[in-house]
């Protein structure tokens, strides 16, 4: 398995907090089964900022330390991008990663709202040669709300990012509930882990594959080693989320 969304680099952000966490979530994400992890680190999002160049830098030394440790994982570079008004400018100025150096970059929106400019950034994205990955939609309070924000996005050409532990209940059974139905409205395109340790916020990726129906999850795998592979990644048409209709009764 392929994990593309994971915070493994030691002391760069709320993910582990050094090489012997790092270490020990290689060693974790190695018994579920995984080969592959995509570092990505948090980037502008009012917290921690982490260029292309230091994230490459700290990903090689973590290659280095996992191999002396006998490990049998590859970690590879990207970031988990808030979006930002100059998103554009520092990616052309190379100071932004896509998902291993493909044509997908993981975009992160607030988690209670979507950015009044995200509509028109992430088509601009598109307009660039980027293809933006929206993740965690299930854990954002507007699309929550109004799954049909993210119906619009992912019409107009992006792709998205469900968390391993929303599909298997760990956030609530509301976000369960939503993941599942964006997995079956074709609005979501990924699982993977968002890990940041082995304990509250561990993997969980080989339970959440097997949550669900087995052809998204071959689906799904497919798509994660595509994308590490620099592949074209193949789009099922999406749907609106089916919504509860309210009864109102007469008095």
């Amino acid at each position: 398995m392929i994990d593309i969304h994971c915070h493994i680099l030691p002391s760069v952000d709320d993910g582990a907090k050094d090489i012997v966490q790092s270490i020990e979530m290689a060693k974790e994400a190695e018994k579920e089964g995984i080969t592959a992890i995509i570092a990505t680190p948090h980037h502008m999002n009012g917290t921690y900022e982490n260029e292309k160049a230091a994230v490459e830098y700290d990903v090689n030394i973590l290659n280095t330390q996992i191999k002396q440790a006998g490990i049998n994982i590859s970690i590879y570079a990207g970031q988990e991008v808030r979006l930002y008004g100059e998103l554009l400018q520092d990616y052309e100025n190379n100071k932004l990663l896509t998902v291993n150096h493909s044509t997908h970059m993981l975009v992160e929106f607030p988690s209670s709202s979507i950015p009044a400019f995200a509509e028109q950034l992430l088509f601009d994205m598109q307009l660039k040669g980027i293809t933006p990955i929206i993740v965690h939609p299930e854990r954002n309070a507007a699309i929550a709300e109004d799954p049909d924000r993210l119906y619009k996005l992912i019409k107009n050409g992006a792709f998205s990012q469900v968390t391993a532990a929303s599909v298997n209940g760990k956030f609530g059974k509301k976000i369960k509930t939503l993941s599942v139905q964006l997995i079956e409205a074709n609005l979501t395109h990924f699982i993977a882990t968002d890990a940041h340790n082995t304990t509250s916020r561990g993997f969980g990726l080989a339970q959440a594959y097997s949550e669900i129906d087995s052809d998204y999850a071959a689906y799904f795998q497919e798509n994660a080693e595509a994308i590490l592979a620099g592949q074209y990644i193949q789009k099922e048409p999406p749907h609106h989320v089916a919504r509860k209709r309210k009864f109102f009764g007469i008095f």
